[in-house]
């Protein structure tokens, strides 16, 4: 397995450039290693070498993953990030224990999170739904990438409709947070939510508008109608 691995650092080392490397810095207040490969030959490369793992065993790709999140670098986690998806059908309940440690031990920036966090832990929360009470407690964490992680692992759910209740409840728990990283992701899922509830939505912005930070609440009504941002706009 190692050779993959090799595989993959010899690809992007030989598809990096130093305008893209400085660029991608731009986005971030944190300190982030990258080799500076755009995000579309990334995907090239994840995808190559999908194909050649694919007939691995879960528990083999699961510590191909950790290899590759474990170095610290921003597309060495992505190409993880984009794997573990296609073995959804896979996933067993206690998968969302490695999940949460890789949070806790790899995850330092919001990039990272939410490449991890939207379809992986996503997709684990529709095939487990009985799990989700766990993102409760994640956004209960002094972590900010956990407080982040409980949020956006909602993102793709609340777009098909699911998981409402549990995304108000998320988003009563992050509500006055002052992480603008998290106020953005809370922010996120309630926009999210909006595709399908977008009344209830607008119910709970403006019954919690006079505390939620204008970040969150801007992100919360980007795709309501014209009328209802000015509802929730509106001073009282």
């Amino acid at each position: 397995m190692s050779q993959i691995i090799a595989q993959i650092r010899e690809e992007l080392k030989a598809n990096a450039d130093t305008q893209t490397k400085d660029g991608a810095k731009r986005f971030f207040k944190e300190t982030i290693t990258c080799y500076g490969v755009k995000s579309a030959v990334v995907g090239k490369i994840s995808h190559k070498t999908w194909l050649q793992i694919k007939n691995l065993s879960k528990s083999d790709i699961f510590a191909l993953c950790e290899e590759l999140f474990c170095s610290g670098v921003m597309e060495e986690a992505f190409i993880a990030a984009n794997w573990l998806p296609k073995i959804a059908d896979q996933f067993q309940q206690e998968d969302l224990d490695v999940f949460e440690r890789w949070i806790d031990c790899y995850i330092d920036n919001w990039a990272k999170c939410d490449s991890f966090c939207n379809h992986t832990v996503g997709d684990f929360m529709i095939k487990f739904p009985e799990c989700v009470g766990t993102l409760l407690v994640w956004a209960k964490s002094n972590n900010r990438w956990f407080k982040r992680a409980a949020a956006v692992t909602l993102i793709i759910p609340a777009r098909k409709g699911l998981f409402l209740q549990e995304a108000f409840k998320i988003s009563d728990l992050l509500l006055t947070d002052s992480d603008d990283l998290v106020q953005k992701g809370y922010g996120w899922l309630l926009k999210a939510a909006t595709e399908k509830y977008p009344s209830e939505v607008l119910t709970y912005v403006i019954k919690n508008k006079t505390v939620m930070p204008r970040t969150a609440l801007r992100y919360a009504i980007e795709k309501l109608s014209k009328e209802q941002k000015t509802l929730a706009m509106k001073k009282d």
